[in-house]
């Protein structure tokens, strides 16, 4: 029997335990999370709240419970180092080590990787360290085609798009201004234009097995309107594609993946052992490299381990033995659609501490509590992206039916998405792709 630590208490997380529970191998399953989620202390042996980067109260969690691996759910405590400090207690860690983990911490560490790799995936760019010099006139090469990156963490609200946040090389300047102020670094790149996707990949640190694509929305409202949040939701297709990408630019996707483990394994000589999660887009020129995560998305998550068929806890013991090549993992040839209900007022002043209600909701088992609390027994939201649900069919048409019923069924001061996985939307996107390469032309 494997004692397992679950490390983060949102939906990813959710849907991480639900895969460790549907495991045929016998598990005894902890997690520290920062909140009360109901849907994951009713799969573990033990909960505890605490702070995530807390690094010694997880060392003695681990130990006190003989913790035979950790999985570690969100970017925080990654770039913390917990990965590292678990493996120097001889407890392996699904979750890569600091150093390693700079393919998401560090914007410019990732640019620079792939340049120094010759792995041609990124735009034109610079990197300007903790001064604005220089960047007026790359800005003024790029033209009105530009994106500034805060080179760190800031909670997915680090990056600012010309047209979309930013609206004139004055205010990109002011916001350089503003993160050297602070103390920061920054990256300025071209901006990218076409279709966004994702494509997460299991690794050991040679092998990749890799999931479905996935296709996320970061704008709050219907129709890809207001300002850019956490993820309001995502979707899939069956076979393991989605409507606007090709089999070619799929596997295109998956090589950079591969080049991107061999490129991290050369430069520390270690092994990235995790997720990697590539955030892809489609561009008339082919498939082009966003930016680098090191652990499962958060909507990306549920929807493919919603399908994942093989035996969630073999695939993370051959992560940590580096045998990725003697297992599989297979999925449903099912599509998924994820929405997330939130907060009124959510990304920018959401409504707190208020209460919601799930019990008209007809199949729990497609539903993922996150940033949720319970008070006595009372759940509440607490801020943030608050609950979603997953429908899974055959076909996109039918999941995304069955995801709207049921998210509509929540009852709270929430809102949510409408038009995620909608053939109205969908077409839309196809239509933006078609006039992009017959422009072209």
């Amino acid at each position: 029997m494997s004692n397992i630590l679950l490390v983060g208490s949102g939906a990813r997380e959710h849907a991480i335990a639900r895969a460790i529970n549907r495991s045929p191998q016998r598990s005894n399953l902890y997690c520290l999370g920062t909140n009360a989620n109901p849907g994951i202390s009713a799969l573990c042996a033990d909960y505890f709240i605490g702070n995530l980067t807390d690094i010694p109260t997880i060392l003695r969690i681990s130990v006190d419970h003989d913790i035979h691996f950790t999985i570690i759910g969100p970017e925080a405590p990654l770039a913390a180092g917990l990965a590292d400090a678990l493996w120097e207690k001889n407890i392996p860690c699904i979750g890569p080590k600091k150093r390693l983990a700079q393919i998401e911490t560090s914007k410019a560490f990732t640019r620079d990787l792939l340049t120094r790799y010759n792995i041609p995936v990124s735009p034109d760019y610079r990197v300007f360290n903790k001064t604005i010099k220089g960047a007026d006139s790359f800005l003024q090469e790029l033209g009105n085609f530009y994106v500034v990156k805060y080179d760190g963490l800031m909670g997915g609200k680090g990056v600012r798009v010309a047209g979309d946040h930013l609206h004139s090389h004055a205010e990109a300047l002011d916001y350089c201004k503003d993160l050297v102020n602070g103390g920061g670094s920054f990256v300025i790149e071209q901006k990218l234009v076409g279709q966004e996707f994702s494509l997460m990949s299991f690794c050991d640190g040679q092998n990749l097995i890799h999931m479905p694509p996935v296709q996320d929305h970061k704008r709050a409202y219907d129709g890809d309107k207001g300002p850019n949040t956490g993820g309001m939701g995502s979707y899939s297709d069956v076979s393991g594609g989605l409507p606007f990408l090709t089999l070619g630019d799929i596997d295109r996707a998956r090589q950079i993946n591969e080049m991107t483990a061999q490129a991290l394994k050369d430069e520390f000589k270690d092994d990235y052992k995790g997720i990697l999660y590539g955030g892809f887009i489609l561009t008339v020129q082919g498939v082009r490299l966003i930016e680098y995560n090191a652990r499962f998305g958060d909507p990306e998550a549920m929807n493919v381990l919603a399908i994942l068929r093989s035996d969630f806890i073999e695939i993370c013991q051959n992560i940590i033995s580096g045998k990725l090549d003697t297992c599989r993992a297979d999925f449903g040839d099912e599509a998924t659609v994820c929405k997330y209900a939130v907060p009124e007022g959510y990304p920018d002043q959401p409504v707190k501490g208020r209460p919601i209600d799930v019990s008209h909701v007809m199949n729990d088992q497609q539903l993922y509590y996150a940033s949720v609390d319970l008070q006595g027994n009372q759940l509440v939201e607490v801020g943030s992206r608050t609950v979603a649900v997953v429908g899974v069919a055959d076909s996109l048409v039918k999941a995304e039916a069955t995801a709207e019923s049921e998210i509509s069924r929540v009852k709270g001061p929430l809102f949510h998405r409408k038009d995620i996985g909608t053939e109205l939307l969908i077409n839309m996107r196809l239509n933006q792709m078609k006039k992009l390469r017959s422009n072209a032309v």
